[in-house]
């Protein structure tokens, strides 16, 4: 037992001491040839994973980009200095999923309990959203008595208008997208507020515009509106059961409360019918979109408004599922995966997330699950490919939705959400309103997008593993999909809670409605 003390004391002593040997890393200037080094090793990487990297750059442009930036480098510099340097580079790709990010501090087991104990990081009280060139608070989960929709006039002191140009430079959307920025960085200011100063935000002096003058709050960590400061109901095994169900159908988000997908009918007799995607990640979509579309067919639903708006994106299986809803013809879905070579996905990160005993089996699955991915691949005129179940020829389901479908998109509608949009406008099934999508019409490079991180500055890249495109093309290189109706909302609009594309859908579907009825007589 003693013996078993001093191993666990031991192995605890060196976890602390190695967490403070890395954020002391993190502070510290980093000699100017080991910068270069991460320099050199950052593209490096990029050439051996990335399989689509000289599509929106031509390879001497790139190399160009490379090769200035190592010899812009002639003082030390932090990893966080570094990051900001790197992401302009990298962004010149033109490609959303891949992404640099600086490594922040680390903290220990006890210090994660005492900061749990103070409760929700500041950032996380609130929803954010850019429009008009201001940024405005969409929801307040915080104590404090602040109204939705009112204007951040700065943060710490710092204006959202004078960071946001700062972000962009930074971040990539797909190709030559623009829409991307203001909607991706608006919904994630405090994503990016976080990584330019390069730690976690406990404290954040909020100056609003309240009634025409400003106002200062003061927002720390709290436990307001957690778990920890409301009743638990008792729930019989059953119920709990029952819960858990229904949550993970609808796709139940913990931190803010609300469900990831709902289905609900905008009129008396059902004849239309509005299905919210936020994402397609979490929870048992398939049980949702099987019950949906069951109610719809049901209900002999005739208008279907799908909405993808501020959608990131997600699993490439739940978007496959909800289109095999959406269309009467056998169809595929999207092409085989493009890949830099036959072991591209060996670098995929495997064992992400699993526990110990999750790790153990998928130990014994590694001699399976490697080879499987190494033989499914193929050459064909110095392209790599590699083949998927979503590539090959599917049927429709049987209660497919064949009435006038409508999608809602806009710059946040990214990844996934275009993946699917491209099928859908590229044989003309649904009725696009909004604005272009951040996610580019003929396909973006992801799949799998393992970590990487440059062994000096500690900063990390995401990189894609392989292009996922949909089976419809565009001939616009990097673009994403263009609304058939396009419908920029204003601040007005959300002050006074008007959803402008929405609203138009409706006013088309009425205009529709009053045509028929006209025509309905003169064919008796």
């Amino acid at each position: 037992m003693k013996n078993i003390i001093i191993l666990f004391g031991t192995l605890f002593l060196f976890s602390c001491q190695s967490i403070k040997k890395f954020n002391q890393q993190l502070t510290a200037p980093i000699a100017v040839d080991k910068l270069q080094k991460d320099v050199d090793y950052s593209y490096q990487k990029l050439k051996q994973l990335h399989p689509k990297l000289y599509w929106y750059i031509s390879k001497e442009k790139l190399d160009y980009k490379f090769d200035s930036l190592k010899k812009a480098i002639q003082q030390p510099m932090t990893g966080l200095a570094f990051y900001k340097e790197l992401s302009q580079v990298v962004k010149s790709v033109g490609q959303g999923h891949l992404s640099v990010s600086p490594s922040l501090p680390k903290f220990t087991k006890k210090e994660i309990q005492v900061l749990t104990k103070k409760g929700k990081l500041p950032f996380l009280q609130f929803d954010f959203e850019y429009i008009d060139n201001k940024l405005i608070i969409s929801k307040n989960r915080s104590r404090h008595n602040i109204k939705e929709n009112t204007e951040v006039v700065s943060i710490n002191s710092e204006r959202p208008s004078d960071l946001i140009p700062i972000y962009s430079k930074r971040i990539a959307s797909d190709g030559f997208n623009t829409t991307f920025y203001s909607t991706y960085l608006g919904k994630h200011f405090g994503t990016y507020f976080t990584l330019d100063k390069g730690k976690v935000q406990d404290s954040l002096q909020l100056l609003l515009k309240l009634d025409g003058k400003d106002s200062l709050f003061v927002v720390k960590r709290d436990t307001f509106g957690s778990n920890s400061n409301q009743k638990k109901l008792k729930l019989s095994k059953k119920e709990r059961k029952e819960k858990a169900k229904f949550n993970s159908k609808y796709g139940f988000n913990s931190l803010t409360k609300t469900f990831t997908r709902e289905l609900k009918f905008l009129d008396k007799d059902s004849l239309t019918a509005m299905m919210s995607i936020k994402a397609f990640s979490n929870g048992n979509s398939h049980d949702f979109y099987e019950d949906a579309f069951n109610q719809l067919s049901e209900a002999n639903t005739k208008n279907l408004i799908i909405d993808l708006r501020n959608n990131g994106g997600g699993r490439l299986n739940e978007i496959a599922d909800l289109y095999s809803y959406l269309v009467s013809e056998p169809y595929v879905f999207i092409d085989d995966y493009e890949v830099v070579s036959k072991t591209s996905f060996l670098h995929m990160n495997y064992f992400k997330g699993s526990g110990y005993i999750t790790k153990f089996f998928k130990i014994l699955g590694a001699p399976i699950f490697y080879p499987l991915f190494y033989f499914k691949t193929r050459k064909e005129e110095n392209v790599t490919y590699l083949s998927n179940r979503h590539s090959k020829l599917c049927n429709p389901k049987p209660n497919n939705f064949k009435g006038k479908m409508y999608v809602l998109i806009n710059g946040g509608s990214f990844s996934a959400s275009s993946i699917i949009s491209s099928n859908l406008k590229s044989n003309q099934r649904a009725f696009f309103v909004g604005k272009e999508t951040g996610g580019a019409y003929n396909g973006t490079v992801a799949a799998q997008i393992p970590l990487v991180q440059l062994p000096n500055s500690k900063v990390n890249l995401r990189i894609g593993l392989a292009l996922v495109s949909a089976t419809g093309k565009t001939n616009i290189e990097g673009r994403g999909i263009f609304p058939d109706k396009e419908i920029s909302p204003t601040l007005d609009d959300r002050k006074n809670n008007i959803d402008p594309e929405l609203t138009w859908i409706l006013e088309d579907i009425r205009r529709e409605k009053e045509v028929e009825l006209l025509i309905k007589p003169q064919n008796k």
